[in-house]
């Protein structure tokens, strides 16, 4: 334990020094690792393979580095619009590039062979979509094997009879370790490979890496660590692998407050991997109790980004107490590289069992809804220096004259609605838009737009500031 705090803790401080500056935004394309790529080809460290092709012809690439006996394999992005571990797969290349580590590396590079194919889906990648451009979920393609995906990644690893996997995810960021309200911001599994759920010396192995990884992690993100149910899944890759002799190690990313593009997650990723690595590399895995994989908390789904807690709402002449769940959707702008957010209420009513990344207790506050701005507008830019007067005195749209075919969104905290746009009569309900003002003891105290908090008690330049990049809608 003493060699993995201090192995840890190291490559926990120097991140920075690894972290592969070329990919700093989740929304990453083929086109971006392949440089990367390109410069290990030059590296004789290092052996860089084509392995395959995806169905539009992007190269699939197995990176190896090592000499040792044990065959550690890690695969990245099966799903398109997962690509937290494809960043840190970079970083930890860039480790084993570096000049650090020297004795730590030699030590893993003497006992393993590592085996890296980063992005097996790159044209889902493309898009940021999960499945591939057959429409298919590749990770329930195991025994088809109609994806050429999913066949160059049983090739590969029967080729390499690795000893160990991981298998690399992400996770939707609304999940949280059981019956807590701390979000799951890594997950983990070890596969079943029968219904039984039987557990021989190969999934045993996966899961004391895992219990191993389970304590760096909570070191880091103390509660947030989860664990998926395991279910023998006949189709999926996960179980099959482990079936066919590998101890496979599933990590799920989920989410972390206030990282929206998942960066800490990713230096998580990058640490507690290649910590396990480490301990494989040294067999002091085999020392953890068995037991201890039990202990890590089932994952959950009961997070929120925006929880509203027992508002007073009324209709039909009569007063309510509810609770609000609130996501902020991502829709993604053309070309798949940025996104705009088109808010939703999921749920609503005794939400008590439930959690947010941001909870607002609105206990004596009333529900309204917010008012159009009389006076049309030629353009947003004109509301731009009195935003927060205009919320203060109830507004939250504002009509506009002129508003540009091409915009998408508002980037005011308030909706822009054309000259014929009729708002609908207000009232909440699951998969509406959340917009409404908070008042207590008859003063405006809160808005909600498009579902993000807002203080009315701030100034206009301190609003705009904490509004940043979040956006209000348009309705045409």
């Amino acid at each position: 334990m003493a060699q993995k705090d201090d192995i840890t803790t190291s490559l926990y401080e120097t991140y920075e020094s690894f972290k592969e500056s070329a990919l700093n935004k989740r929304r990453i394309k083929h086109t971006q690792i392949q440089p990367l790529i390109g410069l290990l080809k030059n590296d004789p460290r290092f052996t860089v393979t084509k392995v395959g092709t995806s169905i539009e012809g992007r190269d699939l690439a197995l990176i190896s580095i090592g000499s040792g006996p044990t065959d550690v394999f890690l695969w990245s992005q099966m799903h398109g619009n997962e690509p937290t571990a494809t960043q840190a797969i970079f970083d930890i290349l860039n480790f084993f590039k570096s000049d650090a580590f020297t004795s730590e590396k030699e030590e893993i590079l003497n006992n393993l062979t590592i085996h890296f194919l980063p992005m097996l889906n790159p044209d889902g990648a493309e898009v940021f979509k999960r499945h591939n451009t057959l429409g298919i979920d590749i990770n329930r393609d195991a025994l088809r094997l109609q994806s050429p995906e999913g066949r160059t990644l049983k090739r590969v690893r029967d080729s390499l009879e690795a000893d160990f996997g991981f298998n690399l995810h992400d996770q939707s960021t609304y999940y949280n370790a059981e019956r807590t309200e701390k979000p799951a911001t890594i997950s983990y599994l070890a596969p079943a490979y029968d219904y039984e759920k039987e557990i021989n010396e190969s999934r045993g192995n996966a899961m004391k890496v895992i219990v191993f990884m389970n304590n760096i992690i909570q070191k880091y993100a103390p509660g947030q660590v989860g664990r998926y149910n395991d279910d023998f899944e006949p189709r999926a890759f996960g179980d099959n692998i482990q079936k066919w002799g590998t101890s496979t190690i599933l990590i799920e990313s989920g989410g972390y407050p206030n990282d929206i593009e998942k960066q800490e997650i990713r230096k998580l990723n990058y640490v507690s991997i290649l910590s396990a690595i480490y301990t494989i590399a040294k067999e002091n895995y085999k020392e953890i109790s068995l037991s201890e994989y039990e202990k890590i908390p089932e994952n959950d789904r009961k997070l929120f980004d925006l929880k509203i807690l027992g508002a007073t709402y009324h209709l039909l002449g009569k007063s309510y107490i509810l609770d609000l769940g609130i996501n902020q959707v991502e829709v993604d702008k053309e070309g798949n590289n940025d996104y705009w957010y088109s808010s939703r209420i999921i749920d609503q009513g005794d939400l008590s069992t439930y959690y947010g990344y941001e909870t607002f207790n609105a206990e004596g506050y009333t529900i309204e809804p917010g008012k159009v701005y009389p006076e049309i507008m030629n353009s947003s830019a004109e509301a731009l220096e009195k935003a927060a007067e205009l919320l203060n005195s109830g507004y939250t749209y504002i009509r506009v004259k002129n508003i540009p075919s091409e915009a998408l969104n508002s980037p005011l905290p308030l909706h822009q609605i054309s000259l014929e746009y009729e708002l609908p009569e207000f009232r909440l309900g699951i998969n509406k838009n959340p917009t409404f003002l908070l008042r207590k003891d008859g003063e405006l105290k809160y808005a909600v737009i498009n579902g993000f908090l807002i203080d009315l008690g701030r100034d206009n330049n301190s609003l705009m500031f904490h509004w940043g990049s979040k956006n209000a809608m348009i309705y045409r």
